[in-house]
């Protein structure tokens, strides 16, 4: 026998055993996507071997300690400098050449050194006299005697020709530089002497600025790691608090779905409008203060960031902002509050099937694991990755020379040709590349890496959508619920994704992560075109940009729903692409409806979470709270917990609350296709609980794709007709 409805859009009929056993029995599945399966294997196998090749060739003390001029590390345990931490400049002016801010490195020698130099000194004085002199050669390459001459030092140069006082920063000695008198020091005095005259502190100024200007991006980080190791207790405390208060909502959903919707909303306008409250008031308290009315503009980019918060157009930015998020909030609950009670009658549904399977609130946490393991294989792999390239030498000069930046070797003395024209030359180390095959395609190893961390990322983010599609469905698709759900329905769920259809999870994760290579190229390209003065080249680029982000999301819209078909009838890929596809287009006005509204009002649960554990973190980390000063601890930047607890916590709500989200869109998807293969008659029942189609039912009137009484009643007989016609001609 077959259903007449369901014909109508080319679909067989399913009995009562076969909704059962398309989910629950292992012997009506087979293996989908094998090809893209075996490819997928062999990738990973060559991400293995990238690793283990990385972390053959890689040194990663490379980013951790300064360099010197024959390429050692300033500080590394168990080597000759560990006791010297510090780079020692020896003319820390010729910093000021133009090619240090293209090359990041100054035409002088530089030596790991014990400590900074804390004193004035020249070589011809301290010559003099034994004691200097002997301070003085800490500071020299080894080989110099009292033996030798200043000149043959100097020519040699084996020596700066003079100490300035200076201070360590990002462990590099440089000039302790003051202000007095409105004037630039050097160590108290507005001059010094540099061995050959009498020059003014002013001239150490350029080279200080272009020696630090690559340091001061390392500065930042250096305290945001030093902030991070102050607070890591608290922030994890805060994580920790927002797991719990995320699984507490999602259990208070389960027993008062309806009124926990209203008070999270409630609560939502209220945690914004105390925002917009709070930043009027600052904005307001600078009223009147000294530098409150600078622009974000003229301000220009600041590394210590509490500088933006005293000036008044950053909390006029911030009252604009949350005003607009305000309306826009209020604005969706005036015109869709009808879909809202609907909606919550969906989660309330939800609640229910989350309930006979409780486990899978904690499913999440399995996926956080994977990414964790995920997320620091590519972390380490690109550090030796970057960091496995070798010293390279090269001739730095201040005057011209033919040889100038050709690489040459420190072990090697220069030849009487190079001294001839290249008299102020120096072969020091100028980066880390190399020349052998491994190094020339080192490039296109850390291209495989990122893209292997995408397609590794989202296979697991679509392994977890599918198990969970998979559980949910078992609940629909149970002829007597709970006594036909099975008994470990989330591990079973698992087990089927893995053995059956990991080949489908590596194709749609193979997709999407083509297409997001392709975003990370063209924001290199926009990146690197940002100089340029072609227009429509930008443009291109700008529409390219928009098309791709379009493009990212319609895909993994498209994988959601192909994984739920897939979990449901172990079909492959393609095919259950193209039927979730159809399916949802047929039912496109409950999906706008229904199923958008409830993931709007998941978001603002995630929204409220997020907010309340910001606003706590603020008051905290930042010391408004007198009872809090004692106990929270001193940061450089007081926004870097918040930040980190802020953009953690939602991932973790949005962990816990996509478990809600997977069983919404697998109840409507399971929903939709109920109707279409079944007609709700004793052969073929629908399987949908009696409050799921009272629910989904008062939505009927408004889908036009939707079949009137008439026509029901129409295709009823023609059912009834064609059961006959075919008892007939069994009896016959």
């Amino acid at each position: 026998e077959e259903d007449s409805g369901a014909l109508l859009h080319g679909l067989d009929p399913m009995t009562t055993e076969d909704s059962i056993n398309h989910v629950n029995s292992l012997h009506c599945r087979g293996c989908t996507d094998i090809v893209c399966c075996i490819l997928f294997i062999i990738a990973i196998l060559g991400y293995i071997a990238v690793g283990i090749l990385a972390w053959s060739q890689g040194d990663p003390r490379k980013v951790i300690y300064p360099t010197d001029s024959r390429g050692q590390f300033c500080g590394q345990a168990g080597t000759p400098l560990e006791k010297k931490p510090f780079l020692f400049y020896f003319n820390i002016m010729k910093c000021a050449s133009p090619m240090v801010l293209l090359e990041f490195q100054c035409p002088t020698t530089q030596m790991c050194v014990e400590k900074c130099p804390d004193k004035f000194m020249t070589l011809i004085k301290a010559y003099a006299v034994n004691s200097d002199f002997a301070y003085y050669k800490n500071f020299c390459e080894e080989g110099v005697t009292n033996t030798m001459g200043v000149a043959e030092i100097l020519k040699q140069r084996l020596c700066p020709a003079m100490l300035l006082p200076s201070k360590p920063f990002t462990r590099r000695c440089f000039p302790a530089l003051g202000m007095k008198g409105g004037v630039i020091t050097v160590g108290n005095s507005s001059t010094f002497n540099d061995g050959n005259e009498i020059r003014n502190a002013q001239d150490l100024v350029a080279g200080v600025q272009n020696a630090t200007v690559v340091m001061e991006a390392r500065q930042v980080v250096m305290k945001i790691f030093e902030d991070f190791t102050h607070c890591w207790y608290w922030i994890l405390l805060g994580l920790v608090i927002a797991m719990i208060i995320s699984l507490v909502f999602l259990i208070l959903l389960r027993f008062l779905a309806g009124i926990m919707v209203w008070v999270m909303i409630a609560m939502l306008v209220a945690v914004i409008g105390y925002g917009i409250f709070h930043c009027y008031m600052e904005y307001a308290a600078l009223k009147g203060e000294a530098g409150a009315n600078v622009t974000i503009k003229d301000l220009g980019f600041q590394t210590d960031f509490t500088v933006y918060l005293q000036i008044r157009q950053t909390w006029l930015a911030f009252i604009i902002i949350l005003a607009i998020v305000e309306v826009i909030i209020i604005l969706l609950l005036i015109f869709l509050w009808k879909r809202i009670l609907i909606a919550i009658a969906l989660i309330k549904e939800a609640s229910r099937a989350i309930g006979h399977m409780l486990c899978s609130l904690f499913y999440p946490l399995f996926t956080f694991l994977l990414l964790a393991v995920v997320i620091a294989y590519w972390g380490v792999t690109a550090v030796f990755l970057s960091t496995s390239n070798q010293p390279i030498y090269k001739i730095f000069n201040e005057t011209n020379c033919d040889y100038s930046r050709q690489t040459c070797d420190p072990a090697v003395s220069f030849s009487p040709l190079y001294l001839s024209q290249c008299a102020d030359s120096k072969c020091l180390f100028a980066f880390y590349g190399g020349e052998t095959p491994y190094h020339k395609y080192l490039i296109a190893l850390q291209f495989y890496n990122v893209f292997l961390f995408f397609w590794c990322a989202n296979f697991v983010l679509g392994l977890g959508q599918m198990t969970l599609a998979g559980a949910f469905a078992s609940y629909y698709w149970a002829a007597k619920k709970p006594d036909d759900i099975p008994a470990f329905p989330v591990f079973s769920s698992l087990g089927r994704s893995l053995r059956y259809h990991t080949g489908t999870l590596a194709f749609g994760s193979l997709i999407l992560s083509i297409i997001q290579i392709i975003r990370v190229l063209l924001e290199y390209l926009d990146h690197k075109l940002k100089g340029a003065q072609n227009k429509f080249a930008k443009f291109l680029l700008c529409c390219l940009k928009c098309c791709f982000w379009c493009l990212e999301k319609f895909v993994k819209f498209l994988n959601r729903n192909a994984y739920i078909m897939s979990a449901i009838y172990g079909k492959n890929f393609c095919t259950s692409a193209r039927d979730a596809f159809f399916l949802l287009m047929r039912n496109v006005i409950r999906v706008a409806v229904l199923d958008k509204v409830t993931d709007f009002i998941l978001f603002l649960g995630k929204l409220l979470i997020v907010g309340l554990l910001g606003v706590f973190s603020f008051f905290f980390f930042s010391g408004r709270v007198k009872a809090f000063q004692n106990t929270a601890p001193t940061l450089n930047y007081y926004w870097v917990p918040i930040l980190t607890m802020v953009v953690c916590s939602y991932l973790i709500a949005h962990a816990f609350f996509s478990v809600y989200s997977m069983c919404v869109d697998t109840l409507f998807l399971c929903f939709c296709e109920d109707l279409e293969r079944n007609d709700g008659s004793a052969a073929r029942p629908y399987y949908m609980s009696p409050s799921l189609r009272e629910i989904l039912w008062k939505n009927k009137e408004e889908d036009p794709s939707e079949p009137s009484a008439q026509q029901q009643q129409q295709q009823h007989d023609e059912d009834t007709q064609l059961k006959q016609e075919a008892q007939e001609e069994d009896t016959a």
